[in-house]
């Protein structure tokens, strides 16, 4: 209903600025026909309805962006209360069960365990919420220092592995990252990004999980990180919009995944404040898709 409702929103504005534009073209027309002999008067008619159709055209824009921007909270908005609302209520709901009733040690111990799996459900989605705000106003370079790129690429994988149980082969480096691989930065922030690429293609690649991660050095002043999934892919149209802060995919595919829409903006965020950049590929829905990122490469003295 509401997304209808928005897209309701949006046709009519289109709708109406479209048709202020052809009043506005109308009336130009119109002046220029009853004051074409008058010059002073014509030119100042034509700039004068130049300014009017052009101010009607952005107006129309910044409404529909703000809009779709609208949107995206609403839907970040949903996103964060569901993460945040399941493992409080799944925690609750053990804790009251230990209090209520005696359990045997081997039940208190899973109860425990589970526990402290939704604990760190909930500190994950506070440190994703509190690193995409400093990635959006992050500036300088605070405790930036020589990081071993390869060493954070081999550790954050092995991390990923751990924190979804995935065996060796469905989450794996294509070929050994090279030697005496450094980029300049805070060694948190890449292992940031590196992980949020990892958990975006365990996400979105099914139950048959086939990733393949790769680091290069096509040149000699820049190293690429990237990540290949065989997973739902990604639609043409959506490639350029991914990295935008809230932006989800909508479609019946990614229904199930949950998520803010904040890992793959506090991706790019990062890369690009020290000089790289981020992008995504993919050949369409259903054929996988590969998110790269690149960093410039610095060489110990």
């Amino acid at each position: 209903m509401r997304i209808t409702s928005r897209a309701k929103a949006i046709a009519f504005f289109i709708t109406l600025g479209a048709c202020l534009v052809a009043l506005a073209i109308f009336l130009n027309i119109t002046w220029i026909v009853f004051h074409w002999r008058q010059v002073v008067p014509l030119v100042l008619g034509i700039i004068f309805f130049g300014v009017i159709i052009a101010g009607l055209v952005v107006n129309t824009i910044f409404i529909v962006r703000e809009i779709r921007r609208n949107e995206r909270q609403d839907s970040f908005l949903n996103a964060v209360t569901h993460e945040l609302k399941t493992p409080v209520t799944s925690i609750r709901l053990y804790l009251e069960t230990l209090q209520s009733r005696p359990l045997d040690e081997a039940k208190r111990r899973d109860f425990y365990r589970i526990m402290l799996e939704d604990s760190d459900r909930l500190l994950g989605m506070i440190e994703q919420v509190l690193k995409a705000g400093e990635a959006r106003h992050a500036g300088g370079r605070r405790n930036w220092q020589e990081v071993d790129f390869a060493q954070v690429a081999r550790e954050t994988l092995e991390l990923a592995r751990l924190r979804h149980n995935l065996k060796p082969e469905a989450l794996r480096f294509g070929s050994e990252p090279p030697p005496d691989l450094v980029v300049m930065g805070n060694p948190e922030e890449l292992r940031t990004a590196v992980f949020n690429l990892l958990d975006n293609a365990i996400k979105y690649s099914g139950e048959n999980k086939n990733i393949v991660v790769d680091v290069r050095t096509p040149n000699i002043d820049s190293i690429f990180f990237s990540v290949r999934d065989q997973g739902i892919g990604i639609p043409r149209v959506e490639l350029k919009r991914i990295f935008n802060r809230f932006y989800r995919i909508q479609s019946s595919a990614t229904g199930k995944v949950t998520g803010t829409g904040l890992g793959l903006f506090i991706v790019r965020s990062v890369v690009r404040r020290y000089g790289g950049d981020a992008y995504a590929e993919s050949q369409g829905e259903g054929l996988g898709s590969t998110f790269t990122i690149r960093l410039p490469r610095v060489y110990r003295a």
